[in-house]
């Protein structure tokens, strides 16, 4: 795409919309060439003015957590409620209280959580259920 236009709004429907390139009206022939060509070579392209900002407007936004991971042999979502528990800080006793299982299957699902997620103990699944943001700080406990 070429335009005078040097709006991120411009650039923003313009990569949603599928360009591969993007470049002002002031680009020089050769700057032009050489664009065509790279992006013919099927790669992208974009004006340096541009990238700076995009670079910067990604550096602002806020970091998503990592999707909570769904590997083969995924929790179930008894397990993923028995994990928001545990990473609450609450005991075995009260999980079971607070689902209305008895105390034995609520150790089933800790130790199926740990195998599945490949944890060694409580204290990584509570830092796994954080960082992959399962649960947030001030989340109620139920």
């Amino acid at each position: 795409m070429l335009t005078t236009f040097d709006l991120d709004d411009y650039v923003y429907a313009a990569l949603r919309a599928g360009a591969s390139g993007f470049l002002l009206k002031d680009a020089t022939a050769a700057e032009l060439v050489h664009a065509v060509r790279v992006v013919a070579a099927g790669e992208a392209l974009l004006a340096p003015s541009v990238t700076r900002r995009l670079i910067a407007d990604f550096a602002r936004q806020p970091r998503s957590a990592p999707p909570f991971p769904r590997a083969p042999g995924a929790l179930t979502q008894r397990e993923t409620e028995v994990l928001r528990l545990v990473a609450r800080g609450l005991s075995n006793a009260e999980i079971s209280q607070t689902l209305f299982i008895a105390e034995q299957t609520t150790k089933t699902h800790i130790g199926r959580i740990l195998a599945k997620l490949d944890l060694r103990d409580r204290a990584q699944a509570v830092v796994l259920a954080y960082e992959t943001g399962l649960v947030t700080p001030g989340d109620p406990v139920g």
